[in-house]
């Protein structure tokens, strides 16, 4: 492990707005959309190595296979845009990723040997002490494929197959061609990535900013758990109920219920240290019995909101979702904080 530690400020990562459809037009450029977690990168030059989520919280302990990858190069000086994947016989594997959020160093460590991560870089902040965030992509991209070389790390421009397992280091494909990018949003090489990010190629880097565009395989949101509902004959959780915050307030969305009764078993012994905390106020929570529930039993279970579950769901109606909503997997990357209705207007 690196000995140095690097004190500071990393710049917010630059964000995408989702799209139903890619952009038309002159200057678009489209990358893959990676299935992991988004990752700034810095080296120091000497070795040492810092890595931060999208919220800025620290990643590097979870990852120190990743972190010797980077400080392998430690001659390189840089502050850099990624995202840490996991590749298993040419797949992304993203609930192993979140297998590696653990608390114990030991238990980080085994993991880090069992399930290695890999780093895909496809942007670049600062090279040598210089900052590059007001220069336009075209220029970044340049500047990183320079890195890259000098590093001698590995690229495919055409094929999305061919990302190395990890403990790895390497470099986003791009194109400027729409006809390839449809190839990319087909999975036609069966990696399984999560759909395409549009750039402009003309466009500086705008931490926190919304400028780029997302086209995603299904329409998703992640969600905050603020409760729960009791199966049939009290047999685990029946549906977890959703929430997304507006300003302060987490205001109930919808639900999930697509759970076999082991997962509903497993599910509910896990919330347990949870319940009685306060999520959903009165006014904006999942409501009691009414007319149109038919007899059953809607009581529900307040959780502490700390958890967060991706959903994707066919329509809203009303800033609810108008059916149950599909469990897509569990995002303990993300804050609930940043789980708002932002999302459900292509910000999230």
């Amino acid at each position: 492990m690196p000995r140095r530690v690097i004190a500071g400020n990393l710049p917010a990562p630059m964000l995408a707005k989702a799209e139903p459809a890619f952009p038309e037009g002159e200057g678009w450029t489209f990358e893959p959309k990676w299935d992991g977690f988004r990752a700034i990168v810095a080296a120091d030059g000497e070795g040492g190595v810092r890595i931060v989520s999208r919220d800025g919280r620290p990643l590097d302990r979870y990852f120190p296979e990743v972190v010797n990858a980077v400080a392998g190069h430690a001659s390189a000086r840089f502050v850099a845009d990624g995202e840490i994947v996991r590749i298993v016989d040419g797949r992304m594997a993203f609930e192993d990723l979140q297998l590696r959020l653990h608390p114990a160093e030991s238990r980080v460590r085994k993991l880090a040997g069992e399930i290695p991560a890999s780093l895909i870089l496809f942007d670049l902040l600062q090279d040598e002490g210089t900052s590059l965030l007001e220069r336009p992509l075209a220029e970044r991209r340049e500047r990183l494929s320079a890195l890259g070389k000098r590093l001698g790390l590995p690229v495919s421009p055409d094929r999305l197959d061919r990302v190395p397992p990890g403990p790895s280091l390497a470099l986003a494909p791009w194109t400027d061609d729409a006809a390839t990018a449809r190839r990319w949003f087909d999975d036609e090489t069966g990696l399984g990535e999560d759909g395409i990010v549009a750039k402009r190629a003309d466009q500086p880097y705008q931490p926190g900013e919304r400028g780029w565009i997302k086209v995603k395989h299904r329409r998703s949101a992640d969600c905050v758990v603020g409760g729960y509902r009791v199966a049939k004959n009290d047999d685990g959780v029946g549906s977890l109920l959703l929430g997304l915050y507006d300003g302060d307030v987490l205001h109930y969305v919808g639900h999930t219920s697509s759970f076999s009764a082991a997962e509903r078993r497993r599910i509910r012994a896990e919330l347990a240290p949870l319940e009685g905390g306060v999520s959903f106020p009165l006014d904006r929570g999942p409501g009691g019995p009414s007319r149109w529930s038919g007899g059953r039993d809607t009581d529900w279970v307040s959780l502490e909101p700390t958890l967060v579950v991706e959903v994707s769901f066919d329509r809203l109606q009303g800033g609810r979702f108008r059916h149950a909503a599909t469990f897509v997997r569990w995002r303990t990357d993300r804050d609930p904080r940043s789980c708002t209705f932002g999302q459900l207007r292509g910000e999230g």
